[in-house]
């Protein structure tokens, strides 16, 4: 078959004023041979000239050959020439649309000649748009779930209260190992951070009243969240990231269910309802772990631990600290399924878009964390 065809090859006429090269043969993958080496050898010299580009000699042309073809029209364009092609047929014109519609140009080449400046200006321009254009999505996501949830306020039997209890189970009392763990280090670390202090003044009795106020009002619900940003909404990500990629939402779609009422919403308000209760739990353990530290390296008895945190630790801060969750829950929730809808479909784009789901969940916690530091501070509460 390879026999048979014409090999792809140009022939470039350099003028003063203009290029010209002609295209010929046969622009298959089979008979491209070493066309795309002398393609890159002969063009990456044009600088800054008019080129006319005539195509009406090719013989036959796949989506291999346009997209060599298209790949070094924009490499010459990115060089500050003036591209004119010409000679393409009506099949091959319809092909060349599809390529421009679906392969992204390449940059490597159009950057070589500038500076660094120039370059990191325009990277920092592309990272604001995108910032711009997923803040907008962001919140029309948000207005769509929220629409949504209005519907099913107005007619609460429509709500999937089995899912929520399976989501419930998944984020909540799955988590609870991990959760047991993480809080009782933090309990432990607290403690012997703070005896190596108060040792020198002799007053260990007061580790009770940083280990009481500071777990249950920042570190327990600022760390359950964060373990929960890390396994649930990296989890929602992934489960909605491929669902997409199977076409399953667009099944449900156009079977009239709505992706929100039945993927979202269970979700969100699953942790939000488990997250408050997995503080409360972090609570109890963050306190036992500096209990046990008190005992074994202050000396401080069970009983004297414990009436010193009835006397020091006010109800108001667990009710702060329990009070953060749901706020919490909310944003891991909704950035987890948020940036499972924005998977593309293949499975590069899952690792992708869940890395940056739990990355974006925990910036998001802990500048919420810090908002209610402040206003709380300004409160006086």
């Amino acid at each position: 078959m390879t026999g048979r065809l014409p090999r792809a090859g140009i022939e470039i006429l350099a003028q003063e004023k203009e290029t010209r090269i002609q295209s010929f043969g046969d622009w298959r993958a089979e008979t491209l041979g070493e066309l795309p080496h002398d393609l890159e050898k002969r063009l990456s010299r044009l600088k800054a000239k008019k080129v006319l580009w005539d195509a009406s000699r090719i013989s036959g042309m796949d989506s291999s050959g346009m997209v060599l073809l298209t790949h070094y029209l924009n490499l010459l364009r990115g060089q500050g020439c003036e591209v004119e092609l010409s000679g393409l047929r009506e099949d091959q014109q319809k092909l060349r649309a599809m390529v421009d519609a679906y392969a992204a140009p390449s940059t490597a080449h159009k950057r070589q000649g500038e500076s660094r400046l120039l370059s990191l200006l325009a990277d920092t321009g592309e990272a604001v748009a995108g910032a711009w254009s997923d803040l907008v999505s962001f919140l029309a996501f948000l207005g769509e779930d929220f629409l949504v949830f209005l519907g099913l306020v107005l007619q609460p039997w429509k709500m999937r209260w089995g899912a929520i209890v399976k989501n419930i189970q998944e984020a909540g009392v799955r988590a609870l190992p991990i959760i047991t763990l993480t809080s009782f280090l933090i309990g432990v670390v607290i403690a012997y951070q703070g005896a190596v202090q108060l040792q020198k003044f002799g007053a260990n009795i007061f580790v009770v009243d940083m280990i009481a106020i500071s777990v249950t009002r920042e570190l327990a619900p600022l760390i359950t969240a964060i373990v929960v940003a890390g396994r649930t909404g990296s989890s929602y990500t992934a489960q909605i990231g491929v669902m997409k990629i199977t076409q399953e939402i667009d099944a449900m779609r156009i079977m009239g269910f709505e992706p929100h009422r039945f993927l979202v919403l269970p979700r969100v308000i699953a942790v939000m309802i488990a997250l408050p209760l997995m503080i409360f739990f972090a609570d109890i353990i963050g306190i036992i772990g500096g209990m046990v530290v008190a005992n074994i390296h202050l000396n401080i008895s069970w009983m004297e631990f414990i009436h010193r945190l009835q006397n020091v630790l006010d109800v108001k801060h667990v009710w702060i600290g329990v009070a953060k969750g749901p706020f919490f829950a909310w944003l891991i929730a909704m950035v987890g399924c948020f940036r499972g809808f924005q998977v593309s479909r293949n499975t590069e784009s899952i690792g992708r878009y869940t890395t940056i789901s739990v990355v974006n969940a925990i910036f998001l916690v802990i500048a919420c964390d810090a908002l209610f530091s402040v206003v709380f501070t300004r409160l006086g509460i």
